[in-house]
């Protein structure tokens, strides 16, 4: 029998994957001005305080993208799934992904970032640059624009929270602070309607509501330099407050906006959040990392098949 051959453009922000790499990453994410010395340094450093070391960000993926493929072909066997890296401001870029595919004949593909929550900053970024770059190439191309409340999502996310509070010896489950958080983004995201904030409030509480925790709050984290104000309040504010004004003693951190481990999870909360908890008495944890859990393939796999039968004779159109 003949299979049908399908190409899945899975795209992610992107990692360098050698110390080398990472002026040119960051002029990238600068559009093409070089940090300075300083702000440069500051980023290698990051970096290198990571336990492990630098080279696992970039694995995490890669790993992710393989298991998804396998996941894919298990799963729905009378399809031919074939998966390609496409990253924002890494090599292969998301149009060298898109290139690939044609390279390799493909002529039917769905693109997922591995990313649950939609904002046009965002995965709406992602999809512009795919779709211009396949209608350029005659390449029939859907999107899976979010999953944030699939239940294998959320079953996997609410097992992690579960095991997380257990590893609070004597601490009764309703006095650990759990708190929800994600990458902040401008504020103008706001006026624009963006359904970014709600979707992560929807995850949540579903979360939430599967773990059976009552006590918790949504936080922000990893906001960027800018001139421009981020969405607020920030997870170290979070942590200040809730320690001097509420005299919260444990808390567990459940970054939902992440599915795998990155520096937003691996620095910004085991190291700097981690400092700044130490430093006010509070005993931090953090629920472990999706990278390649089988629950979040098979989510994967769900929506990735579901947008493949939705437009199966075309392609949606975005915006």
């Amino acid at each position: 029998m003949h299979k049908r051959h399908v190409g899945v453009l899975v795209m992610s922000y992107g990692t360098p994957e050698s110390m080398d790499q990472i002026e040119a990453y960051y002029t990238h994410i600068r559009r093409g001005h070089p940090p300075t010395p300083e702000q440069l340094e500051a980023l290698k450093k990051r970096y290198e305080a990571i336990v492990g070391g630098f080279f696992p960000l970039r694995e995490n993926t890669n790993n992710q993208v393989r298991s998804l493929e396998e996941t894919l072909n298990r799963i729905y066997p009378d399809f031919r799934f074939q998966c390609y890296q496409g990253l924002k401001h890494a090599s292969p870029f998301i149009e060298d992904g898109v290139e690939r595919m044609v390279k390799d004949g493909i002529t039917q593909a769905v693109g997922v970032v591995l990313a649950p929550h939609y904002s046009v900053m965002s995965v709406g970024g992602y999809i512009k640059r795919a779709k211009e770059k396949a209608d350029e190439q005659g390449l029939s191309i859907s999107f899976v624009k979010s999953y944030h409340v699939h239940p294998k999502l959320i079953e996997a996310l609410s097992a992690r929270v579960n095991q997380a509070l257990e590893r609070f010896e004597g601490i009764p489950r309703d006095q650990v602070r759990v708190i929800f958080t994600a990458h902040s983004l401008p504020e103008k995201i706001l006026e624009m309607k963006d359904p970014y904030p709600e979707q992560l409030m929807e995850t949540s509480e579903a979360v939430a509501r599967q773990a059976g925790v009552s006590n918790w709050q949504f936080a922000w984290q990893s906001a960027g330099q800018t001139e421009t104000p981020w969405l607020g309040p920030d997870i170290l504010d979070v942590l200040r407050t809730i320690r001097n004004e509420e005299r919260v003693e444990n808390v567990l951190i459940c970054p939902v906006g992440f599915v795998s481990d990155h520096l937003e999870v691996l620095y910004d909360i085991d190291i700097e959040c981690q400092a700044l908890a130490k430093e006010l008495g509070i005993r931090l944890k953090r629920t472990e990392s999706l990278n390649t859990d089988p629950l979040y393939m098979e989510t994967l796999a769900d929506v990735v098949y579901a947008q493949l039968e939705r437009n199966g004779s075309g392609y949606e159109r975005i915006g």
